[in-house]
């Protein structure tokens, strides 16, 4: 490691609970190591997430056992059709003592919110939700208060049932840093989940491993990741070729991308790639990095036509495609 990084000592030592935390959470939760990766990317980059998958693969275990190991309040919200607004930012209620209104804030004044089955509430509440998200602010009458940082929602939705959701608007699902598909264990990683599980009396807690000054700290570091000029245009060319498709030779992929992503997935790119990097103990990034954050940052943000969900083509061929064709130079 160079010496590029302001305190070499620091560095280890952020990195080594970074470790930590895959290994507290290891307790409770078995596999989805990928998973938890990319909600630490979140975390460290600032970037919400959303996970897609169906039920029972631990999502919700995940976040509830990682806000345990760190340092941050954490809130869970049941999304609901009934849910409203104020039940999530919060509302004015009136003080008969006092004789005037106070404000009682809602569960999203937390450091790490899940938002459990984001797409089952109407769009009043997503578009409360979305301020929160975008401006770290939320309005309650006519006061606006900010919110704690660092702020980050973490959301789940279940693609099998569809009866009763509200798809989340575009813009809303663009806020999304990542877009995360959950699939299901390994053989040997079910087994383990059933062992532990058929023991009843079977119990693990965990550590809390980092703090606030940690994670502020940590977010430090990885912004003296080195990228170079040329992986910086590497990321640009990733994004117009959801744009302009016909321009980067991907043939019969041009006829079925209606919008391209919009510029939050060039700055996600940059600050993805960037955390993967630490992660694996590097101050600079490699096209291996991009590449592998390539998918989860562009799959919500690219919009097909309905020729393409008639044919059967999928975002993740799309993507596949561009990292095969789209040059380094």
């Amino acid at each position: 490691m160079s010496e590029i990084f302001s305190s070499p000592d620091l560095t280890q030592h952020y990195q080594q609970k970074i470790r930590q935390v895959f290994a507290e959470v290891g307790k409770v939760v078995v596999g989805q190591q990928y998973m938890l990766n990319r909600l630490l990317i979140g975390l460290f980059t600032g970037g919400h997430i959303l996970l897609e998958g169906v039920p029972g693969l631990a999502k919700t275990l995940t976040i509830s056992t990682l806000a345990q190991v760190l340092h941050l309040h954490f809130q869970r919200v049941q999304f609901t059709p009934d849910l409203l607004p104020s039940d999530l930012v919060g509302t004015m209620i009136y003080n008969q003592t006092q004789s005037e209104f106070e404000v009682k804030k809602g569960p999203i004044f937390a450091n790490l919110v899940l938002a459990d089955e984001v797409n089952r509430s109407p769009a009043k509440v997503q578009s409360a939700l979305l301020e929160a998200m975008q401006e770290k602010q939320v309005t309650i009458g006519e006061t606006t208060y900010p919110l704690d940082l660092p702020f980050l929602v973490l959301a789940t939705q279940n693609p099998v049932e569809q009866e009763g959701t509200y798809p989340l608007p575009e813009a809303q699902v663009d806020r999304f840093m990542m877009k995360v598909y959950v699939d299901y264990l390994k053989k040997a990683e079910e087994l383990e989940v059933m062992r532990r599980m058929a023991n009843l009396s079977y119990s693990s807690d965990v550590q809390a491993v980092l703090t606030k000054e940690d994670i502020f700290g940590i977010r430090g570091l990885i912004n003296q990741v080195q990228i170079s000029d040329t992986l910086e245009k590497y990321i640009i060319e990733l994004v117009f070729a959801t744009r302009k498709p016909a321009e980067y030779d991907l043939g019969e992929f041009a006829q079925y991308v209606q919008y391209g992503v919009s510029p939050r997935a060039s700055i996600a790119l940059h600050r993805a790639a960037r955390t993967v990097a630490f992660f694996d103990e590097r101050d600079y990034v490699l096209p291996e990095d991009i590449k592998d954050v390539a998918a989860d940052v562009l799959n919500h943000r690219i919009m097909l036509t309905y020729e393409a969900e008639a044919d059967g083509v999928r975002t993740q061929d799309l993507i596949e495609a561009m990292l095969r064709k789209v040059p380094i130079s």
